[in-house]
């Protein structure tokens, strides 16, 4: 992982350059010129350059007709005289057929294609595929091949392989290859990713369908072409009338249209196709650095020769391959002999099953061919690691899907055998499909063993390509979250891989902001952002709120000194020793908590699945989830995009919930112990507490459970107990002696009270059972509680008087108090001259001006004044308390000057209004008033909109009535009475009288406006009546009435039901929620009430200033636990979670949705099994397969199998001795199968149908006409001879070959071949042999892995001169252990290799063992890799 920790920089620049592109939205006419321009420069067709006239008349030898030719094609000037040739006479030029396909029909799908030569390179294939068409890289090829025409499945199979491939498809990202037309099995592809795209059940994206065709067979494919490319082209799929031709399949996404210049002859695309499928088998899986490249399967169904002869080149190159039984043809042959011996595969049966298979088409079929056919199945059954046979009748209950994967992690068992750990390699291929089941099905079963180092990088793998259920999975098979995020290199490369969020960007925005920040010389170099720990550090601490610690504090600085010992090294900032060794080691074990580093990580990406399982491996679950609330609810309130907030807010409010689970089950077991965790101090959450958390997420939820209300209750309480009725605080406040009378009860003396009674349990217990118990349980108890001694007197009076209970009901008496007098000042006793109370009102002022100075610098949270300030302002009480002092102090400045004297009453009393209002402030921590406040503030705000809506009628309705009665009024008092203050009074039922004339009189208004104490008359006739519409003013009023009192008002109503309907119900929550800051001000509040609180505020202005002592620290809100009792806590939290975790799965388990989706599964399993035949047939069918399975049982063994068992033979016949197991061991049934083995075992190499390093073809020789005893009558090998042998033969001298024949049977190949001379061709073979330690446990031979056999092989010419002549002086010393003829594939029926296997064994501590380690050594960094394999059965 930290190779790639350079590169992730790099890389989450191009994804930030990538965003601002994708920003910039380049038009899609410029991406079109682009991909025309990339394509025909790279990607050219093929066309006939000689016309030649071919078995139709007007038609060339190439299929095209005269028509469609070049001019200098038809008169060719460089050809004349030459005849027409495939390979000479086409040319390349640019294409002219690309750019999308629109299908007719429903859904108007579109494609992508392109026309292109055969000859066109795979590497520029697979640049157009990922990055021209963008597709992204797959994790898994599936090429389905099988049948092109007249095929047809069943129902039943037809449902499976549509849901298998989808799935398969779906779940793995993989690409699906196909023939591209529409038939055969192409078109059954297509109808599956059809049927997928109908359901859209997919969140993945599309499917990718390739189809890769032949240009030359396609019908309609004149539309395809222009020189510029089709944006889109139409093409009709015109099925009826394409004759021979076919039609591209409408549900493909992309088409590879593959040219040879030919017309209408298929299988054109067969080797492009191929070639291009072992190019994506070559690229890495995943990044880069990947040693796992991409896995390719091929799905077989139905299919004839072609379709056998794909199927067998892709197993001879490794390619695993599914056969579906039941889809026809060459498919059911395979399957039928699939679990059979090889020596019951004869040509017989395999006529008899094409016979049955086939039906009329077998006829067609020579003898030559179902020879053919035969050696072909044979050398298939014959790679049964490759070949998986899907059933039905036998997998019931497994889907193609599963086939499909399974038969490609049955292959890379084989492939893995070569020190790369098989069981790794399937892991990660399970990884990357996004697979868990395969995984928990294939690789952790019972037997498997896992380190945690193992399972890292799968790990790691699965978190960044957002995997939870592999998270999960490999989470409990052992990975170790500790040893994985041991260093921040694994944490720092996470977050550089983090996907595109909300808080990615802020990393990135910050980044960029502090690269602005530093000198331009130091920026120089750093163009690539880099994100470190200290600033996600910075950026987590914005989220959680300034009041919590880093959660990664900055490095210590380096200091190069000796770390052999204990430097002490000095600090200048605080002037002390240190040892730096000692405290490196400490801060780094106290500071890692990889749990919470994994949550924090998938919490700010907003993963709801990642973060819920890294949830439930955290220790401190109920601090982690109230952390993760708080941070989802301020990324939602500074996100922009909505979708995204609301996401982020649904997620706070599930790990709320979670909280409130854990918290409930941990208070149903222990009340004392769960209000501990509220005030505990977090080290891993910014040293801050779950009630702080809590409060700062606005979490109302979390505040209104019972045992956080009786935690502040407790708190309100003090050292009283919670249950004292409130009359006996209030008589105690004024007679304080009777606090010593037992009059109230302290939870001190409750708490001894307790343990007393437990103590007498405990004696009475020991005495009936008559056993020691109470030594056991004082070893539990705490000394705190075990100690406690009753409060003293003075304690008791300090005590009381200093309870925040006690503190408000006092405050609650002077503020009455100040009222009184600030009523009696203003209605009596407000003189010129400032009387004795009027001061005493001043001197209140002033101490209740000093309590909010005190309250708005008092921050025992550590928020800092800025934001104290913002949360002092935006309390509302706050507001009116700021409101009254100001208003306060400008009426007193007023009140003190002789012209402003009366103004300065009129703003006191005023403020009195505002003063008497705060008082409501007092109620809130009333259980029935607290909630009816919450309420009347909610409609305060309705009616603000209310009023605005009123104020239109009222302005509207007012200025028209203003405008028609009065004519040019000039004053402005009697303009606002007429336009607002009278239409105003009409809703409350003050109905004017000028609106009609039957009030009128003239005196009691005036004509000209002069007399201020009179309205002007309106526009007057000459009856001196008024000489407005009547009419029209009463219809006014009364539309304006309708409006404003029926519909306004009861609108209002409306509001106001709907507001306290639904505050209603959150109004408990809501007090119980604000009950907190009242509880936490009276708390710190002095115990004095105004005014005597001027003397607490002096006594502690001389403390901090004068004498600059610390603040006060209450361990009521925030306690920190010694390190033992916190793991203690710890520990019990974590049990009480499990708990709420399996209550949570249980309930979800029985819930109805769970319950329909079960029952809906169930029938779905039912109407399956009820659909397949599944009778006595197909279980007699089974058994006799399991029969043969045990009557025939494949007992081929290798060459390298026996000739280890050899060595080990020799070896202990020479005294090397060893705990080892033989191959096959010594018994009967050993030796039994040994020699069915020496009869069955043909030789298989010498028999391949393609000699190595020429373009020879064996003839077919099945495994039953190997022998030369066995009649072959129609046996006829072709000849070869390498020119570089060593016999001098003229031609082919059957005399001569016949005086030599391969002792092992037919080859179907005479001449010498490949070998030197005809007849035995000797060679020498040396096995290097060691003990692996000195306790001779286990015997090691040295060998090198083949890459093209997939195999361990002997070393030849890789292990230097030097050591090669050094191997040959020890060859006199030697052990023969092999001599004989060897299977090899250059072998043919005359010329042969035999072998004489020599062992040497070597000394562990000789020079040679030396050099041999040194080679093993070097050669894992490079292209050979060579190493000591254990002699097992393996």
């Amino acid at each position: 992982m930290g190779e790639e920790a350079d590169s992730s920089p790099a890389r989450t620049l191009a994804a930030s350059v990538a965003a601002a592109s994708k920003s910039l939205s380049v038009s899609p006419s410029f991406q079109r010129c682009s991909l025309a321009s990339w394509i025909r420069d790279n990607v050219k067709k093929k066309e006939c350059c000689l016309y030649e006239t071919g078995s139709r008349e007007g038609t060339c030898r190439c299929g095209f007709p005269r028509a469609l030719h070049r001019d200098e094609a038809v008169k060719p000037d460089d050809h004349a005289g030459e005849a027409w040739n495939k390979h000479r006479h086409m040319r390349e030029v640019p294409t002219d057929a690309f750019g999308e396909i629109n299908f007719d029909g429903l859904g108007h799908k579109t494609g992508k294609y392109v026309r292109m030569s055969t000859d066109t390179p795979t590497d520029v294939l697979y640049e157009l595929l990922t990055e021209q068409w963008k597709l992204s890289p797959p994790n898994l090829l599936i090429s389905v091949t099988g049948g092109a025409k007249n095929f047809y499945l069943r129902a039943h199979l037809k449902s499976m392989f549509h849901r298998g491939l989808i799935k398969v498809a779906q779940t793995t990202g993989a690409w699906i290859i196909t023939g591209g037309t529409h038939t055969g099995v192409m078109k059954h592809v297509g109808q599956a990713v059809r049927d997928h795209g109908l359901t859209g059940s997919s969140t993945q994206g599309d499917i990718v369908a390739i189809g890769v065709a032949t240009w030359g067979t396609l019908h309609n494919r004149k539309d395809l072409v222009h020189p510029d490319g089709c944006f889109p082209t139409h093409y009709s799929m015109d099925v009826q009338g394409q004759g021979s031709l076919s039609c591209l399949d409408n549900n493909h996404s992309h088409f590879l249209l593959v040219d040879d210049g030919t017309h209408g002859r298929y299988g054109v695309e067969i080797e492009l196709r191929s070639r291009l499928e072992k190019l994506i088998s070559q690229q890495p899986l995943g990044n880069p650095e990947s040693n796992v490249m991409i896995p390719v399967v091929c799905v077989v169904l139905d299919g004839g020769t072609g379709t056998l002869n794909t199927m067998f080149n892709a197993m001879l190159n490794g390619t695993p391959c599914v056969i579906l039984e039941g889809s026809g043809r060459i498919a059911d042959v395979i399957a039928q002999v699939a679990g059979l011996p090889l020596s019951r595969v004869t040509i017989a049966l395999v006529h008899q099953l094409m016979k049955r298979f086939f039906g009329s088409e077998y006829e067609r079929f020579s003898d030559l061919e179902i020879l053919e056919w035969t050696k072909k199945i044979q050398d298939i059954i014959r790679m049964p690691h490759l070949l998986t046979v899907f059933r039905i009748s036998e997998d019931k209950h497994r889907e193609v899907d599963v086939a499909i994967l399974q038969a490609l992690l049955k292959a890379s068992r084989r492939s893995a055998t070569a020190g790369r750990d098989s069981s790794l390699r399937q892991l990660e291929l399970a990884v990357a499909w996004n697979r868990v089941d395969i995984a928990e099905s294939e690789i952790f079963t019972e037997e498997s063993q896992w380190k945690s180092s193992d399972l890292e990088q799968a790990m790691f793998s699965a978190l960044v390509g957002d995997k939870p259920q592999f998270v999960r999975l490999l989470l409990e098979n052992g990975v170790s979250l500790s040893r994985f995020l041991e260093d921040g290199d694994t944490l720092l490369e996470l977050y550089n891989k983090l996907p595109s969020c909300f808080f990615l960007r802020k990393l990135v925005k910050r980044v960029q902001n502090e690269r602005r920040c530093r000198p331009k010389g130091l920026c120089l170099r750093a163009q690539a952002i880099n994100i470190s720990l200290m600033q996600v550090s910075e950026e987590v601490r914005h989220l959680l709120g300034n009041f919590t610690r880093p959660i990664y504090p900055p490095p210590a600085p380096r200091c190069h000194v000796n770390m052999s010992q204990d430097t002490p090294v000095t600090l200048p900032a605080k002037g002390r020793v240190i040892h730096q060794t000692l405290d490196r080691g400490r801060s780094g074990e106290e500071l890692r908590d990889p749990e919470r580093d994994l949550f924090l990580w998938a919490v700010v990406q907003n993963n709801k699945e990642l973060a819920g399982i890294t949830w439930e491996q955290c220790r401190d679950g109920m601090s982690a989830a109230l952390a993760a609330s708080k941070i989802l609810k301020k990324m939602a309130q500074e996100g922009i995009d909505a979708d995204e907030a609301e996401e982020m807010k649904a997620l706070a409010n599930l790990y709320e919930r979670h909280a409130i689970g854990v918290f409930s089950e941990c208070h149903s077991c222990d009340e004392e112990r769960a209000q501990r965790l509220l005030v505990r101090i977090s080290p891993s959450w910014g040293h801050t507490t779950c009630l702080r958390l809590a409060l700062e997420a606005d979490d109302k939820s979390f505040v209104a459970q019972t045992g956080v209300q009786a935690l502040l209750t407790q708190i309100w309480c003090g050292e009283l107990t919670v249950d004292n009725p409130v009359w006996r605080v209030l008589i105690c406040m004024i007679f304080f002696p009777l606090i010593y009378t037992g009059f109230l009860a302290y939870r001190r003396d409750e708490v001894i009270q307790r343990e007393a009674e437990r103590s007498e349990e405990i004696i009475t217990m020991e005495t009936v059972t008559r056993s020691s118990v109470r030594s056991k349980l004082h070893v539990l108890e705490l000394p705190s509680i075990t100690f406690l001694k009753p409060l003293s007197s003075w304690s008791k009076l300090a005590s009381f008087y200093s309870s925040p209970q006690v503190k408000f009901y006092w405050n609650i008496v002077s503020y009455f108090a100040f009222l009184f007098l600030f009523a009696v000042v203003l209605m009596i006793d407000f003189q010129s001259q400032p009387s004795w109370r009027e001061v005493l009102l001043y001197i209140w002022l002033i101490s209740l001006v000093c309590e909010e100075v005190r309250q708005l610098f008092h921050d025992p949270d550590g928020f800092g004044f800025q934001k104290k300030a913002r949360r002092y302002i935006n309390e509302l009480w706050n507001i009116l308390d700021v409101l009254s002092i100001i208003l306060f102090i400008i009426g007193l400045s007023f009140r003190l000057t002789t012209t402003l004297f009366y103004a300065g009453k009129v703003l006191l009393c005023i403020d009195f209004v505002v003063f008497c209002l705060r008082l409501m402030a007092i109620f809130t921590i009333s259980r029935t008033l607290g909630p009816k406040i919450i309420i009347v503030r909610k409609m305060i705000m309705d009616m603000f909109f209310f009023m605005f809506l009123l104020s239109i009628w009222v302005v509207a309705y007012g200025v028209a009535k203003q405008g028609i009665l009065i004519h040019n009024e000039d004053r402005l008092d009697w303009i606002m009475r007429g336009a607002v203050y009278e239409p105003y009074l009409i809703i409350f039922g003050n109905v004017p009288t000028n609106i009609d004339n039957t009030e009128f009189h003239k005196d009691s208004c005036s004509t000209n406006g002069s007399e201020p104490l009179k309205p002007k008359c309106p526009v007057l006739n000459e009856n001196d009546m008024p000489a407005f519409p009547e009419w029209l003013t009463i219809i006014m009023l009364c539309v304006y009435l309708l409006f404003a009192n029926i519909l306004l008002l009861n609108l209002l109503i409306a509001i106001f039901n709907f507001t306290f309907q639904e505050v209603q119900d959150n109004t408990d929550r809501i007090w119980k929620f604000q009950r907190y800051e009242l509880i936490k001000e009276y708390h710190s509040r002095p115990a004095a009430p105004p005014p005597l609180i001027l003397f607490s505020h002096l006594y502690l202005f001389i403390r901090h200033t004068i004498l600059c002592r610390p603040s006060i620290i209450y361990r009521e809100f925030k306690v920190e636990l010694p390190p033992r009792e916190e793991e203690e806590l710890l520990s019990w939290e974590a049990l009480m979670k499990d708990n709420y975790l399996v209550s949570t799965r249980k309930e979800q388990s029985q819930s109805m949705e769970r319950r329909i989706l079960d029952t809906a599964q169930k029938v779905a399993t039912i109407t399956e099994s009820l659909d397949q035949d599944n009778g006595s047939a197909a279980v007699m069918k089974r058994l006799d397969r399991l029969q043969e399975q045990v009557v025939f049982p494949d007992l081929h063994v290798s060459q390298s199998a026996k000739a280890l068992q050899w060595i080990i033979e020799s070896l202990k016949s020479q005294g090397h001795h060893a705990a080892i197991k033989v191959p096959g061991g010594d018994s009967a049934d050993t030796r039994s199968k040994a020699t069915e083995s020496k009869k069955a075992g043909f030789h298989v190499d010498a028999r391949q149908f393609h000699y190595p390093g020429s373009k020879v073809t064996r003839f077919p020789v099945p495994e039953e006409k190997v022998p030369w005893e066995v009649s072959f009558t129609s046996y006829n090998p072709g000849y070869y001879a390498s020119e570089d042998g060593g016999d001098q033969m003229d031609g082919f001298d059957t005399k001569a070959q016949d005086n030599y024949r391969n002792p092992a049977g037919r080859t179907g190949l005479t001449g010498r071949g490949a070998l030197s001379h005809l007849g035995s061709n000797l060679t020498m073979d040396i096995v290097l042999t060691r003990w692996r330690d000195i306790e001779r446990s286990t015997l090691e031979f040295l060998a090198v892995w083949d890459d093209s056999q997939c195999t361990w092989a002997l070393p030849e010419g890789i292990i230097g001169e030097r050591l090669h002549h050094t191997l040959q002086a020890k060859v006199a010393e030697g052990t023969r252990v092999f001599e004989g003829y060897v299977d090899d594939c250059r072998n043919t029926d005359n010329a042969w290799v035999e072998t004489t296997l020599l062992n040497i064994h070597l000394d562990r501590t000789g020079q040679l063992m030396a050099d041999l380690n040194h080679l093993v050594a070097n050669s894992k960094i490079s292209t050979e890799m060579v190493g000591w394999q254990e002699v097992s059965p393996q």
